[in-house]
C-alpha cells in the first residue's frame, strides 16, 4: 500500500504591494510611504535606504526622509489591483487562496511541472510578466513556514524548505515575526528571543500561561499549521450586453431594445445578494467603445434607471454611427440587505421618481437638481446642488470639523446674494472684530438692509471668526459671522468683512 506524499503550501509574495499604485503615478526610485493611521504601512526601497521602516510614525519617518511621498492607504484598490496576479496564478495552477493584497498561497503543483523549484520558477516568470519585478516564494509542509520561507528569498527566487523541517528552518527566526506585538514583548522580557526557544517550552504550560491563541502561535513555532488553504471563489461574472443586429441608430429603439438585457441584469445581482449602485454604460460602434459614461444612483438601479440612463447617454453623447452593443458594466455594488425596505415603508416615493424622470427626459439630465448639505463654515458654502438621481460624489464631507461653523440650527433662508447690512453699537460706531476675535463695542442697533428701519438688538451671539485661504494673498478671506435679534422678534446671520457688514441668512 502506498502512502501519498504529504501537501505541500506555496506561498506567493510581492513585498511592499501598497506602494505599487502610487510608484505607477511617480518615478520608480521615488522614495514613497503609504500610511495607515499616522503609520508607515509600507514603504518603498527608496525610502528604506534612507531609514524609514514599517510601524514607524510619520513624523519620524519625514525626519529620516525629507523628500518622502506619503500616500494614504486604500486596501480596496490594492486587493483590485492584486487580483490580476491572482488570476494570473490560477492559470497556472487553480485553487489559490488570497491571503491579503500582496500575498497567496496554493498547493505547490508539482508533478505537472516536475518539482517545487520548477514550479515556483515558472509562477515566477508569469507574475514578472505583468510587470511585477519584486516576487519572491517559499514551499514548505503549512502556510505559516511557506510564508517565512517567502519573505527569506530572493527578488525572483524561491525557498524550498524541506519536507518535515518546517520546524527546524523556524527554529532560528526571531519571535518578531509571530506578529503578536504584546506576546513579543512578554516572551522577550522572559528571555525567549527565538522561534526555537518558545518551541521547546512544554505545550500544556503555554495553553495555561498564554492561552488558546498563544498554544496556536506556539504550534506554529514548533512548526506545525492547522490553517488550511481556503481556495478563491471567481468573483461572478455580473456585465451584461446586447447585440443589435443589424445596428441601430436611433435613440428610442436601443433603449426599448435593452429592457430585457436590464432586467436580466438586476435579476442576476439579486441572485447574488447584490445590488448596483453604480455603473457603467458603454455603447459600440463597429467594435470600438463609441459612448462610455459611469453612472451613480443615491439607492441602486433597477430596471427603469438603467434604460433611462442609456436614453440619457445616448442622447446627450451620440454614437458616431450606427449602436451595434451596448454593455451594463457594474463598477460597484453592494449587499441587498444594507438596502432593503425599511419596517414602516418602502422609503423613497416611487411615483415621484418616475414623475422626476419624465421631466429629465424632457429638460435633460443635468436640468433637474436637488440639494444637498456639504461640509462648509458659511450657510452659502454648505449648499450644494446634485444632479437628481446622482450621487452627492465630489462634495465637501459634512462631518468633518469646520473651524468658525456657525453651530445649529441652520438658517431657514439663505440668500443668493448677501445684503449690505449696519450693525451698530451704543454709540452709533461701527461694531468691528480685531484679528484676535475681540469684538469693538456690543451690539445695540442693526439694519439688515438698505432701506428697512433701524431697531434695537435684543439679543446676539458671536462672533465667530473664519480665516479662509490664508496661504493665498488673491483668495484669502477673513470674516467675523454673529447671530443678531431684533425685538420684533427675526433672528439674522451677518457677517463682517473689512468694516463692511452683510445679511447672509434669516432664521425663520
Amino acid at each position: 500500500m502506498s502512502v501519498s506524499p504529504p501537501l505541500r503550501t506555496m506561498t506567493v509574495w510581492c513585498p511592499d504591494w501598497p506602494v505599487m499604485a502610487a510608484l505607477e503615478e511617480l518615478r520608480p526610485d521615488a522614495p514613497v510611504a503609504v500610511l495607515e493611521n499616522n503609520v508607515v504601512l509600507a514603504c518603498s526601497p527608496a525610502a528604506r535606504v534612507d531609514g524609514v521602516r514599517r510601524g514607524m510614525r510619520r513624523r519620524d519617518a519625514q525626519a529620516r526622509c525629507p523628500e518622502l511621498v506619503l500616500a494614504p492607504s486604500r486596501p480596496d484598490a490594492d486587493a483590485r489591483a492584486f487580483d490580476a496576479v491572482l488570476e494570473a496564478v490560477e492559470e497556472l495552477s487553480p485553487g489559490v487562496a488570497p491571503l491579503r493584497p500582496g500575498l497567496c498561497a496554493l498547493r505547490v503543483p508539482t508533478r505537472f511541472y516536475g518539482g517545487e523549484a520548477e514550479a515556483a520558477a515558472v509562477i515566477a516568470e508569469r507574475i514578472v510578466s505583468l510587470g511585477v519585478w519584486d516576487v519572491r516564494l517559499g514551499v514548505a509542509d503549512g502556510l505559516f513556514a511557506a510564508e517565512q520561507a517567502a519573505r527569506r528569498a530572493a527578488p525572483q527566487d524561491v525557498v524550498v524548505v524541506p519536507t518535515g523541517g518546517s520546524g527546524d528552518f523556524l527554529a532560528d527566526l526571531p519571535v518578531e515575526v509571530l506578529d503578536d506585538p504584546e506576546l513579543v514583548s512578554l516572551l522577550r522580557r522572559l528571555g525567549l528571543s527565538s522561534l526555537g526557544a518558545f518551541a521547546r517550552l512544554p505545550q500544556s504550560d503555554v495553553h495555561t500561561r498564554f492561552g488558546t491563541h498563544g498554544a496556536l502561535l506556539h504550534r506554529l513555532a514548533s512548526g506545525g499549521d492547522p490553517h488550511p488553504i481556503s481556495r478563491r471563489q471567481p468573483p461572478p461574472e455580473l456585465v451584461a450586453a446586447l447585440a443589435l443586429e443589424p445596428p441601430l441608430s436611433l435613440v428610442e429603439p436601443i433603449a426599448f431594445s435593452l429592457r430585457t438585457t436590464a432586467e436580466r441584469f438586476v435579476a442576476d445581482l439579486a441572485g447574488h445578494g447584490l445590488v448596483c449602485t453604480a455603473v457603467r454604460i458603454e455603447a459600440d460602434v463597429d467594435g470600438v467603445v463609441s459612448s462610455s459614461r459611469r453612472w451613480a444612483h443615491p439607492r441602486w438601479f433597477g430596471t427603469a434607471d438603467l434604460v433611462d440612463r442609456v436614453r440619457w447617454q445616448l442622447t446627450a453623447q451620440p454614437a458616431h454611427g450606427p449602436v451595434e452593443a451596448v454593455r451594463l458594466v457594474p463598477e460597484v455594488v453592494e449587499p441587498l440587505g444594507d438596502h432593503a425596505d425599511a419596517l414602516f415603508g418602502p422609503g423613497a416615493d416611487e411615483q415621484v421618481e418616475r414623475g422626476v424622470a419624465r421631466v429629465q427626459s424632457l429638460v435633460g439630465h443635468d436640468g433637474v437638481v436637488a440639494p444637498s448639505v456639504q461640509g462648509g463654515r458659511g450657510p452659502a458654502s454648505r449648499r450644494a446642488l446634485v444632479t437628481w438621481g446622482e450621487r452627492a460624489d465630489g462634495v465637501r464631507p459634512a462631518a468633518r470639523p469646520w473651524p468658525g461653523q456657525v453651530p445649529a440650527p441652520a438658517p431657514a433662508t439663505v440668500y443668493r446674494e448677501p445684503f449690505p447690512a449696519l450693525v451698530v453699537g451704543a454709540e452709533d460706531q461701527v461694531v468691528g472684530v480685531d484679528g484676535r476675535g475681540g469684538i469693538s463695542c456690543p451690539p445695540a442697533r442693526f439694519r439688515a438692509q438698505q432701506g428697512d428701519p433701524w431697531q434695537r438688538v435684543a439679543a446676539w451671539a458671536g462672533p465667530w471668526p473664519v480665516d479662509e485661504q490664508w496661504w493665498d494673498e488673491a483668495a484669502a478671506r477673513r470674516v467675523a459671522r454673529f447671530q443678531v435679534v431684533g425685538v420684533d422678534g427675526s433672528a439674522w446671520l451677518m457677517v463682517v468683512e473689512n468694516g463692511q457688514w452683510w445679511t447672509e441668512a434669516r432664521y425663520d
